[in-house]
């Protein structure tokens, strides 16, 4: 995710903060030691703070596991001050397995919440003088995320486990309709009651939802639309194709000549790369018209087959921030699938099934 920084890995996934949560954390810090005049104060609520997310740490790190034993990767966990977000590399294909993933963060909390009410009582019967403050705080704030995280806001946990519930019953692409109309009904009375409460950090977490609630619809539909289709359908076969050993000024030619914005680059007649707008306007800048082409891409043998599921190709594209593959058959180069063809695909696929359906 854009600016975040990395601050380490646990079990192998990559754990980000999000700039917002560090400039969050100053504001807590400042604010607290001019109300209380106090550093010991402010260094306090900051590490309450950073203990509370912590259990939001937990929390992303139960989803990341959960779906890893249903062989789903997680790119990375950021946490932002509205709260996690573990990124997978995709939702789990079977309801009962996405049942399990949404479930097992407010798991992580129930866990949590429940060891702290065991050390809070067992502090409590030994009459120890401990302020047991903190621990009361931590147990209320992991019960208030299971509480709100159940709330069926998709694409919250609990509109993920209403999703997964629906999908028992009717199609995915139907089961997310329903789920992601909720979310965002949900969304809009976040919104309301945060403005006029003056809880602006609920108006934050509204968006967060009614946007992502929208977005995971498209990203459903799109799947659904793709799905039993083979590369081959989308893939575009009038195209200009590079030599490692051309120079830039070729990759000029033909972005002006015509509406080609990413060109594959080929040694020896085997794609090694691809050359995006972005790649060409950067070597232009540093070396000028007459640098090779291999001397300016970053080189992967990334490619597709023809007959390949254009889903999965899609998919792959997503996990590698790809606009443009280079598709194959049988050893030779075919054509490119990129995003803007197939976004054309799934227009004209739509406008034929409105023409039909009339």
């Amino acid at each position: 995710m854009r600016w975040s920084v990395k601050i380490g890995t646990i079990a192998g996934i990559r754990v980000e903060l999000h700039v917002t949560f560090l400039i969050f954390i100053g504001w807590i810090a400042l604010a607290s030691g001019l109300s209380t005049r106090s550093p010991i104060e402010a260094i306090t609520d900051v590490v309450g703070i950073l203990l509370v997310f912590g259990c939001v740490l937990l929390h992303e790190l139960g989803h990341a596991l959960a779906a890893r034993r249903y062989g789903i990767t997680t790119r990375d966990i950021v946490l932002l001050p509205i709260g996690g977000i573990a990124r997978l590399t995709r939702m789990p294909d079977k309801p009962s397995e996405e049942l399990v993933v949404a479930l097992a963060g407010p798991a992580v909390n129930v866990v949590i919440a429940a060891g702290l009410w065991l050390l809070g009582a067992r502090v409590q019967n030994v009459g120890a003088l401990r302020d047991v403050t903190l621990v009361d705080l931590l147990l209320s704030v992991n019960v208030m995320m299971v509480l709100f995280n159940m709330i069926p806001a998709f694409p919250m946990d609990g509109g993920r486990v209403l999703r997964a519930l629906l999908a028992f019953r009717m199609p995915y692409r139907r089961a997310t309709q329903i789920a992601s109309g909720v979310g965002q009904a949900f969304a809009l009375l976040f919104g309301v009651y945060g403005l006029f409460s003056s809880h602006f950090m609920l108006v934050f977490i509204a968006m967060f939802v009614f946007l992502t609630a929208a977005e995971e619809r498209a990203l459903v539909e799109t799947r659904t639309s793709l799905s039993g289709l083979p590369v081959r359908a989308a893939m575009v076969t009038d195209f200009r194709s590079l030599d490692v050993r051309d120079p830039l000024q070729r990759a000029v030619d033909y972005l002006m000549a015509g509406s080609q914005q990413d060109f594959p680059v080929l040694d020896n007649g085997a794609p090694v790369g691809v050359l995006t707008r972005a790649d060409l306007v950067l070597g232009l800048q540093k070396h000028g018209a007459n640098v090779a082409v291999g001397d300016v891409i970053t080189r992967a043998d990334d490619y597709v087959d023809a007959s390949e599921s254009l889903e999965a190709a899609m998919r792959r594209m997503r996990d590698h921030g790809r606009a443009a593959l280079p598709v194959m058959h049988h050893g030779a180069m075919v054509g490119m699938v990129t995003l803007e063809n197939v976004g054309d695909l799934l227009v004209v696929r739509d406008a034929l099934r409105r023409h039909l359906s009339r």
